[in-house]
Formats: C-alpha cells, sequence, structure tokens
C-alpha cells in the first residue's frame, strides 16, 4: 500500500505534480520517481561477499528460520495492496509479494491486520517483523520523526524499497465541482485515511488557503469508509495513492461511483518496514526482494494487479527522501 504516516508520508513541503493519469480497463500507474538515487543497493541477490551467504534464506536471523514464519503488521482494507476478498482471503499485491519473499526465505509470511497508523509502534513492540502496507519511504519515518510537529518520537525504522506510487485526488462521477488540483481544495471537504501522505498533504495544503476558505478534513481508521463518506455526498472529494485511488474508480459502483481529477502528486517509494538494529533481517529482506526481480516472479505479481508502471528493478534500503 496511503504512501500512508505510517505512506502513507511525505515531506509536506514538497508538493508536485507529477505524470499524468491513466485507467483504462486494467490500472495504469503513471512511472514516477527517480529509482535510481539515493538508498544501498545490493548487487547480487543470491551471494553477500561480506557474510559468505549462498542465498537469502542464509541470511535470516536463526530465530526466525526455527519459527519459520515472519508475521508482518498490515492494514488489510486498502484495495489492490492488501484487502479481504469475499471469501475473507487476504490478497493484493503485498500478501502475492510476501508469499514469494517467503518461498525465497524458506518461511511463511503470516499477515496481521492493525489500524495503519499503530504499525510502526507495533514493529518496536515487535508484536510482528515487517510492516507491509502500502507505506511510503520517507526521511521522517526513518529518524522517528513526526512530520507535522517535526518532533522525535520513536527510533525510526528501516526500509527495504520495493515499489513507487503517487497520490490521487478522486470525486463523485460527474460532480468534480472544478477540482483539479489540492489548491482547488480550499473551502471544500475532504475524506482521507488517517495518518496518510493524503491526510498530511490536505492539513498542508489547508495552511496555504487565504480567505478563511480552509479546507475541511474528515480523517477515517481506514481509506474504505472515507470512500463511503464520498459516496454518500458526505465530502467533496477523496484522496489515497495512486493504485488505491484508480482502483476505487474503476471497482465502486461498478465504475459509476467515482472518478480521478488532476494529476498524482508526491511520488515516493512504498517500503517494507523494519525495526532498526535488525540488519540482518533488513538485509535477507532485501536479497529476497532482489531474488523475485531477477527471477521474474516480481513483475508477473506486479502484471497481476495492473500497475507495472510503479515496478521497481532493484531493492533499495531506505533510498526515500
Amino acid at each position: 500500500m496511503t504512501a500512508r504516516t505510517t505512506r502513507r508520508t511525505a515531506a509536506t513541503s514538497r508538493i508536485a505534480a507529477v505524470c499524468a493519469i491513466a485507467v483504462a480497463g486494467t490500472m495504469l500507474l503513471t512511472a514516477c520517481g527517480d529509482q535510481t538515487k539515493g538508498g544501498s543497493t545490493t548487487a547480487d541477490s543470491t551471494k553477500s561477499s561480506s557474510t559468505g551467504a549462498s542465498s537469502p534464506a542464509d541470511l535470516l536471523p536463526q530465530d526466525i528460520k526455527a519459527k519459520g514464519v515472519i508475521k508482518v503488521g498490515s492494514d488489510i482494507a486498502y484495495p489492490p495492496v492488501e484487502f479481504k476478498d469475499k471469501s475473507g482471503n487476504v490478497v493484493g499485491i503485498d500478501p502475492d509479494l510476501g508469499a514469494a519473499l517467503g518461498k525465497e526465505l524458506g518461511v511463511k509470511f503470516e499477515f496481521e491486520n492493525g489500524t495503519f497508523d499503530t504499525l510502526i509502534s507495533g514493529l518496536r513492540a515487535k508484536r510482528y517483523q515487517l510492516a507491509m502496507s502500502a507505506m511510503t519511504d520517507t526521511k521522517d519515518r526513518q529518524e522517528g520523526i513526526d512530520s507535522e510537529t517535526k518532533k522525535k518520537v520513536g527510533e525510526g525504522v528501516d526500509f527495504v524499497d520495493y515499489f513507487t506510487a503517487g497520490v490521487s485526488i478522486y470525486t463523485k462521477k460527474g460532480d468534480d465541482q472544478g477540482i483539479k488540483t489540492w489548491s482547488d481544495l480550499c473551502g471544500k471537504k475532504i475524506a482521507v485515511q488517517r495518518g496518510t501522505v493524503s491526510h498530511d498533504l490536505a492539513k498542508a495544503e489547508s495552511k496555504k488557503c487565504t480567505g478563511g476558505k480552509k479546507i475541511a478534513i474528515e480523517s477515517y481508521d481506514t481509506d474504505l469508509e472515507a470512500q463511503t463518506r464520498l459516496r454518500s455526498g458526505g465530502a467533496d472529494a477523496g484522496s489515497s495513492d495512486f493504485p488505491v485511488a484508480a482502483y476505487a474508480v474503476k471497482t465502486s459502483g461498478g465504475g459509476k461511483d467515482f472518478q480521478l481529477v488532476g494529476e498524482q502528486v508526491e511520488a515516493a517509494p512504498y517500503g517494507i518496514a523494519i525495526a532498526k538494529g535488525n540488519d540482518q533481517l533488513t538485509k535477507a529482506v532485501q536479497a529476497a526482494l532482489n531474488a523475485i526481480i531477477k527471477s521474474g516472479e516480481y513483475d508477473k505479481i506486479i502484471a497481476k494487479w495492473g500497475v507495472e508502471a510503479g515496478a521497481v528493478t532493484e531493492a533499495k534500503i531506505n533510498g526515500g527522501s
């Protein structure tokens, strides 16, 4: 999965439109962001010269190997990144990638549902070993800085970056109310998921509004709740990470409920979050991701969900800005 504050938060001062949006039959995620700069990389995903490991599984901490399970915290209400199908099974981009990574590491990835803005604290409390939930890799998160107050609130986390996405605005279909950019939201009401990039952007833009026309912001525990509020007419617009907004536009009401407006902004990498001090696990996950990229399994999964243009070509650690 918002990009959420735990993406789904990018630096609120950086609001630049990037790329044109297209949704035609399948979702097309605009090619955004430069995945060649910043962060550290592993040149060979199947061998580490410093450790002598011959496979990603060799890099795993022994206690995780013994248990055979990696617990993954995730807000499982963010289709198509992670959600439950009609049978109650956890499906989506992240679960599919988790299954592929688990094969490389010789363990099972078990996704556990949690409210998005509590996932990082769950890592600190060791409820999970990883958080994988469309979470944007940012310097603030890496350093444990609150994105709004800029105060230190925790130890921070490390990220293994695995996808790139921007943020989109959507409205009721046929009723965009002249909304094309974030500044057009001044004097209007937006529904968003709490703790996401969309939430932070709305707060940052509202401060820029003039003439007393601030943005009225309603925040919810899940993105699906925010969509329901917009669908019922309780808000003028909604905002989510592009894959999520595009999926809602395509599927809600058979494609009759919503429409995308304007362009994506805040293109940034999604990262698998790992608590600081777990360097061995971080390197193992990075090596496993590089392995499935090299084998082509990664591309198959991304193509399955129609978001090929958000794919990365190598795993990076802390590549976000």
